[in-house]
C-alpha cells in the first residue's frame, strides 16, 4: 500500500469511527445514562408547540416528548426546532431526536431516519355534524368553500363533478367568513387551521371534520443509523396508539381523533 493509500484508508476509518460514535451518541443506553433526553420542538407553530402565559412550551409536539422521557424514565431537555435547523440539530449531535411537525420527503431521507407517523397533517372537508358526508361522492346538491389555487381546490375540483358547487375565495378568512354565515354548506381547509378556529367556544357555526382530501403526516426525526433509538420510537407509537394516549393528544390540540386508520 502507497502512503497515499496509507492515508486515504486512515482518514476514512476515522469517519466511519466518527460516524459511528454520533449514532452512538444517540442510543437508549446513552440517554439513560446521562439522564436526560434531548428534543427538538417547535415554540412558534400551534398547535405543535408554542409559548404558554407562564413562559413553558405547550402543543401536541411538547406532549409527544414529555410522553417519550417519561416513558424512559429521564427528564426532558427541549431545544427549539425551526424549520431551517431541525435537520442540522440532528446530524451536529446537538439533540437525539427532533418531533417538530416533520414531513418526510426524499431529500430529508437521504441524511436522517424518520419513525412511524406520530400526528395528523391534512387537508380534509369540514362542516356541520348534521349532515353526512364521508367522500366527494356525498358532496352532491352541496357548495364547498376554497381558496383559490390550493391544494384543496386541484384536489376537489378533479373527484367532483357539476352537481358539486365550488366556491372559490381569495383568502382562507374569506372562505371562513362564507361558511359561518351559510354562504357555503362547507369548506375544505388544513386540520391545523380548523383547529385553530374550533378553538373558538363562539364560533357562529359548528365545525367538524368529514374527510380527508390528501393526507401528509408528521414522524419524528432520527439520527441516521440509530436503529435502537427508531425502534423505540416505532414501538412506543403503536403503544400510545393503542392505548388511546396519542387519541387524547390530538382531541385536545387539533380538537378531533385520530383519523380513521391512522
Amino acid at each position: 500500500m502507497t502512503p497515499l493509500s496509507l492515508i486515504r484508508s486512515t482518514l476514512l476509518a476515522c469517519a466511519a469511527s466518527l460516524a459511528a460514535f454520533a449514532v452512538q451518541a444517540g442510543t437508549l443506553d446513552e440517554i439513560r445514562e446521562r439522564g436526560t433526553i434531548r428534543v427538538g420542538v417547535p415554540s412558534d407553530s400551534p398547535p405543535f408547540g408554542m409559548k404558554a402565559p407562564d413562559g413553558g412550551l405547550v402543543g401536541y409536539d411538547v406532549e409527544m416528548a414529555q410522553l417519550i422521557a417519561d416513558d424512559l424514565g429521564v427528564a426532558l431537555e427541549i431545544t427549539n426546532a425551526v424549520g431551517s435547523n431541525r435537520v442540522p440539530l440532528l446530524t451536529s449531535g446537538r439533540v437525539d431526536i427532533v418531533i417538530s411537525s416533520f414531513g418526510k420527503n426524499e431529500e430529508r431521507d437521504k441524511v436522517i431516519d424518520f419513525s412511524d407517523q406520530y400526528a395528523p397533517f391534512y387537508n380534509g372537508v369540514f362542516g356541520p355534524a348534521d349532515i353526512e358526508v364521508n367522500g366527494p361522492e356525498d358532496l352532491k346538491g352541496y357548495s364547498v368553500g376554497v381558496t383559490t389555487g390550493t391544494i384543496e381546490d386541484l384536489e376537489l375540483s378533479a373527484k367532483t363533478g357539476d352537481d358539486v358547487t365550488i366556491t372559490r375565495f381569495e383568502s382562507g378568512a374569506s372562505g371562513f367568513s362564507a361558511y359561518f354565515s351559510g354562504a357555503v354548506d362547507f369548506f375544505a381547509t388544513g386540520n391545523v387551521t380548523a383547529a385553530a378556529l374550533m378553538e373558538n367556544p363562539n364560533l357562529p357555526r359548528e365545525i367538524v371534520p368529514k374527510f380527508l382530501i390528501n393526507s401528509s403526516p408528521c414522524y419524528i426525526g432520527v439520527r441516521e443509523g440509530d436503529t435502537q433509538m427508531l425502534e423505540y420510537l416505532n414501538g412506543f407509537i403503536a403503544e400510545v396508539k393503542a392505548d388511546g394516549r396519542l387519541n387524547e393528544i390530538s382531541v385536545r390540540w387539533m380538537k378531533t381523533d385520530l383519523p380513521e386508520g391512522f
